[in-house]
């Protein structure tokens, strides 16, 4: 699998406090079956204003340690960046936090509470600088949530939907759930990811929200086929046709 949300660059953000830390997360989501994983840390004008120079640095240290340690974990760069951020970054700096080193991709943090009006407009003007805008885990947000087809007119424009693997297998519980499965059903998701920031299987867990799905071509599309195609600057692949009800979904769904 390939996971292209992570928290693994140390001293960044609330993810990997040591480079300790991150090796242990590396080690984990081996364990799970990941081969490859972007770093993506926070960018946000708050806590975390992390620059490009910032990521790049503790990515070489991060790599080298995974080396040194025979860790078998490819490891990209990339950015988890917050709207704020965007009237701050120029179009370098944006492509050097590339999701996966692709520097026509960005991740970009969805809030928690509230929906931005201006979202729509923000991240049309990033297409129009040639950008394609990857919507880290909407599932967490209480208005999607309420209203999972307001995603419908940014992923009409291009933007990609990228859902939290603890929100399917129910970790983050049954709101986050309910919402991510609406969204497979609808449509609107392309990519899991872990957004992993500890080193246990439970925060990363692709694995086991791969299998909730019920559905291994839709599971492979989500961890390994879109994924790739971003990495690999290739085309996006097409859907599987088979029929999202087919889900495992869990009791109180039903």
């Amino acid at each position: 699998m390939i996971d292209l949300h992570s928290h693994i660059l140390p001293e960044l953000d609330d993810g990997a406090a040591t480079l300790d830390d991150a090796l242990a997360i590396a080690e984990a989501a081996v364990a799970d079956g990941i081969r490859t994983i972007a770093a993506t840390p926070h960018v946000r004008a708050d806590d975390y204003p992390t620059t490009p120079e910032q990521m790049e640095r503790q990515l070489d240290s991060v790599r080298d340690a995974l080396r040194d340690a025979a860790v078998p974990l490819e490891l990209l760069p990339g950015g988890e960046i917050a709207l704020d951020m965007l009237p701050q970054l120029g179009d370098d700096d944006l492509r050097r936090f590339g999701l996966a080193g692709n520097p026509k991709y960005l991740l970009l943090e969805a809030p928690y509470f509230g929906w931005p009006l201006g979202i729509e407009d923000a991240l049309f003007q990033l297409s129009l600088r040639g950008f394609t805008t990857v919507l880290a885990h909407p599932e967490r947000n209480g208005d999607v949530q309420s209203s999972p087809e307001c995603l419908v007119p940014l992923v009409e424009r291009g933007t990609l939907v990228q859902l939290t693997a603890a929100s399917l297998d129910g970790r983050l519980g049954a709101g986050p759930q309910k919402t991510g499965l609406r969204l497979l059903e609808l449509g609107l998701a392309h990519l899991l990811a872990s957004d992993a920031h500890a080193p246990t299987l439970r925060q990363i867990g692709m694995t086991a929200a791969a299998h909730a799905l019920g559905n291994d071509e839709l599971g492979r599309w989500l961890t390994e086929d879109v994924p790739a195609a971003i990495a690999e600057g290739g085309h996006l692949p097409p859907r599987p046709t088979r029929s999202p009800r087919r889900f495992r979904r869990p009791s109180f769904l039903r």
